[in-house]
C-alpha cells in the first residue's frame, strides 16, 4: 500500500502489531511501562495510523499531556458494555484519582481495595461492601484496558494495591461522571433493575 511506502519491514511489523494492540485495549500509556514503546511508536507514525486507522471508521485521540492515547469508534461499534457495578467502580476509581492527585500531586496514584469500598460506602448505595468476586473481575477488566496496574496479585485483601493511570481521565469525562451519578441515584431508590444485568456503555 501506498501508506506504507518508505516504511521499514520492522516497522510495518510492529505497526501491524501495534495496530491490534490499540484495537484490544482501546488505551495507550506512557505511564504503564508495558506500553511506553509502543506510545512513542503510534507519536513517531501518527500520520500513517491516523490514515489507516480513518479509513476503518476510528479516530485516533492523542493527549500528550495525560500521555495517553485512544481509539475511538466513530460508528458506535466496539464498545464495552459494563454491567452497574463496574460502572460504579469505574466511577469510583476516577473519584479517587482525583481526590489523590489534588492531596499529594503526584505522578503515579496508588490506591488499595480497601479505598474503593470505602467511597461505594459513603455513596450510600448498599449498606455492605462490594461482593470480592465482583470486585476482583472489574479491576481485572479495567487492567485489560489499560486504565489501572494491579500491583498484588491477590486482590481479595482490602491492602491490594492498585496503580489508576491518567487514562482514566479520557475513560470517564465530567459527563460520564454526571451520567453514572444519576444511575446511582436510580439504583438507590431501586429503579435500576437488577445489578447483574444492568448495563452501561464506554468507549
Amino acid at each position: 500500500m501506498e501508506l506504507f511506502e518508505g516504511m521499514l519491514q520492522k516497522d510495518k511489523d510492529e505497526f501491524r502489531r501495534v495496530c491490534n494492540k490499540l484495537m484490544s485495549t482501546c488505551f495507550i500509556c506512557r505511564q504503564n511501562a508495558d506500553t511506553k514503546s509502543e506510545y512513542y511508536f503510534i507519536l513517531r507514525q501518527k500520520p500513517v495510523f491516523v490514515r489507516y486507522l480513518d479509513v476503518l471508521g476510528y479516530t485516533l485521540e492523542i493527549n500528550e499531556e495525560y500521555g495517553v492515547i485512544q481509539l475511538v469508534n466513530r460508528e458506535n461499534y466496539n464498545h464495552l458494555h459494563l454491567k452497574l457495578y463496574e460502572s460504579i467502580i469505574l466511577l469510583i476509581l476516577r473519584i479517587l484519582y482525583d481526590e489523590k492527585k489534588r492531596e499529594l500531586s503526584l505522578s503515579d496514584v496508588v490506591i488499595n481495595v480497601g479505598d474503593i469500598q470505602e467511597k461505594y460506602l459513603s455513596l450510600k448505595i448498599r449498606e455492605k461492601q462490594i461482593d470480592k468476586t465482583t470486585m476482583n473481575n472489574a479491576l481485572r477488566l479495567f487492567k485489560r484496558y489499560n486504565l489501572v496496574a494491579l500491583l498484588d496479585k491477590d486482590l481479595w485483601k482490602e491492602e491490594s494495591r492498585i496503580v489508576i493511570y491518567d487514562s482514566i481521565l479520557m475513560a470517564v469525562r465530567v459527563e460520564e461522571i454526571k451520567r453514572v451519578y444519576e444511575m446511582i441515584t436510580l439504583y438507590r431508590k431501586g429503579g435500576a433493575g437488577n445489578e447483574d444485568t444492568e448495563e452501561s456503555t464506554a468507549d
